[in-house]
């Protein structure tokens, strides 16, 4: 239980400072937090947890093919917002179209021979 509640206030603490800096330097800590910090911080904890080569592997493989899904939501809020379209329709959008191309992964993976 320790090392779970290490886990999530290491990783709350990242994601707050991440948010708070934002608001100063928007520009600077949008490279930071498009660092793959949350992967990065879950491969350290599976490791601590599970430290199998081959699992890591097929881990780190999967989030691959996972983060190609999501990258369309960092273009399509920001055309949303523009548009005129207020922040939470955007966000709610941009995370819909995210869970559709998830779901697409899902069913086309394995047609591509691609293990998730």
């Amino acid at each position: 239980m320790l090392f779970l509640t290490l886990k999530a206030l290491i990783s709350g603490i990242l994601i707050a400072l991440a948010s708070t800096l934002a608001k100063r330097y928007p520009g600077f800590w949008a490279l930071i937090a498009s660092l793959p910090l949350v992967s990065v911080l879950g491969m350290l904890w599976l490791w601590g947890e599970k430290p199998d080569a081959s699992n890591m592997a097929a881990h780190v493989q999967a989030t691959f093919w996972f983060i190609l899904p999501s990258l369309p939501m960092f273009l399509v809020i920001p055309a949303l917002l523009r548009a005129g379209i207020g922040f939470w329709p955007a966000l709610g959008l941009g995370c819909a179209l995210t869970i559709a191309l998830y779901f697409a992964m899902l069913a086309l993976a394995p047609r591509l021979g691609i293990a998730l």
